[in-house]
């Protein structure tokens, strides 16, 4: 409970004390032509934010384990767009997260922009259908799955020139910053927690996330190499679902206060929408916004050597927990779809 107040507290401080220095998009900024993925767009910030660029031109491929079609036509309603899709996925099981790229690599999908939005809170821990802890794989795990191979099946193209490059945005948290270094030593382990626990291990999931956004917009942007823009944000403080779990006898806490002192979803999209369409957030890569202000993630996260072994360590664990579905399918593949962090250099 006390932990709880404290973060709501630091919510609403936040939201009261932020300034922001970076205007919302115009609405005619546009993104004619463009193929936009968002993950958990059947409700809340990804929702807002399938709606926004589908308004501005864009083809919206949703993303969801739920909502189907409900959702998608909620988004086609609001934006006055028919160019919007729904694609089933659950990102708690990586066997899904792979028929999503199957899906997406043999229609000849070519994403510009992916929004990897999808977040939860559970009230008690979870096991996924490979073991891992829920937040573990839906907030990191998926996404390295999605990106891995959207790289390798040429969903995601690099460019030559960063200004043409499509982009990759991660909605994370600045919960991040007060979780505790990551533990290496039992990377990917179930960890059971419950009610009191889980805002400390929300906040574990999401500096892993952080990490993984600094490492990968990293390895994707070097010089003479092909480019891929990479930007991480926290959207601040947002009246969503995320809250769903929380124990009955806090609900009329919560609920209440998050309605009246959060941010809708729309105004959360903003960030979002300026790191997916502003054209001066596609002329460098490694951007991290809370709300609509630049910041720089927590010194863990931005750590080379932090950076580099949770690169390492998820590569491992994947290996170990989901194999390829066959030899010819791992020789396909071949070697990393990204260079290593020393030694040759390997292309696409």
């Amino acid at each position: 409970m006390k932990k709880l107040l404290k973060v709501l507290h630091k919510a609403v401080r936040d939201r009261a004390a932020e300034r922001p220095e970076i205007e919302p998009l115009p609405d005619s900024v546009r993104i004619e032509g463009r193929t936009c993925l968002v993950t958990g767009a059947n409700s809340g910030v990804g929702k807002a934010v399938a709606i926004d660029l589908a308004r501005r031109g864009g083809h919206v491929l949703m993303a969801c384990r739920s909502g189907h079609p409900e959702a998608g036509e909620d988004v086609r309603a609001a934006s006055g767009s028919d160019r919007v899709e729904m694609l089933r996925v659950d990102l708690s099981d990586m066997r899904s997260v792979h028929q999503l790229c199957d899906e997406l690599r043999d229609r000849g999908t070519v994403l510009d922009i992916a929004v990897l939005n999808a977040g939860l809170m559970p009230r008690r821990a979870r096991r996924t259908a490979q073991g891992f802890e829920t937040m573990f794989a839906v907030h990191f795990l998926a996404n390295r799955v999605l990106v891995d191979r959207w790289l390798r099946d040429g969903t995601v193209r690099p460019a030559d020139r960063i200004e043409e490059a499509p982009r990759i945005v991660i909605v994370s948290s600045d919960a991040h910053r007060s979780a505790e270094p990551i533990d290496f030593d039992r990377f990917g382990e179930f960890t059971d927690y419950g009610v009191r626990d889980g805002l400390r291990h929300y906040g574990a999931s999401k500096l892993v996330l952080c990490t993984y956004a600094t490492e990968l917009s990293r390895r994707l942007n070097r010089d003479g190499e092909g480019h891929v823009v990479v930007h991480s944000l926290c959207p601040g403080p947002v009246n969503t679902a995320i809250a769903r779990e929380a124990p009955w006898f806090l609900k009329p806490l919560v609920v209440p206060m998050m309605r009246f002192f959060f941010l809708t979803p729309e105004k959360a999209a903003r960030p979002v929408s300026y790191l997916c369409c502003a054209d001066d957030a596609g002329k460098r890569s490694g951007i991290y916004l809370h709300m609509l202000r630049e910041k720089r993630p927590s010194e863990h996260a931005t750590d080379p050597s932090n950076s580099v072994r949770l690169w390492r360590a998820s590569e491992a664990l994947l290996e170990t927990h989901a194999p390829l579905r066959s030899e010819r399918a791992r020789q396909k593949l071949g070697a990393l779809a990204f260079p290593p962090a020393s030694g040759t250099k390997r292309r696409l």
